[in-house]
């Protein structure tokens, strides 16, 4: 996303968003309603970043939002590469593997 954005917890399961940022550091978010487990009701997500969301309660569901500024725009969105993921951050090819798909041509 050329934008940042900002996502909201509304309600069900707290919700992880992985975040992967240009400098290939991976800082792990949680959204949800438990302040005391460390978790945030609304968090940003930095333009530039690679992110994945994954709900924290099996059988479950995360109800959120997300605000973009300035405004969304197609044009300005990506899906993930794997492989091109995986060459820049090494590193962190587990957790790109998981939330990516293999494109097959």
């Amino acid at each position: 996303m050329k934008s940042d954005e900002i996502w909201h917890f509304y309600s069900g399961s707290s919700l992880t968003l992985h975040v992967l940022d240009p400098k290939g550091r991976l800082n792990e978010v949680v959204l949800g309603p438990n302040f005391d487990d460390g978790e945030s009701f609304q968090v940003a997500v930095k333009s530039g970043c690679w992110f994945a969301a994954s709900i924290n309660k099996n059988k479950s569901y995360s109800l959120v939002g997300c605000t973009v500024s300035p405004g969304f725009d197609y044009r300005d969105w990506k899906i993930g590469n794997r492989e091109a993921l995986t060459k820049m951050y090494p590193q962190h090819k587990p957790t790109i593997e998981k939330y990516t798909r293999s494109i097959r041509t």
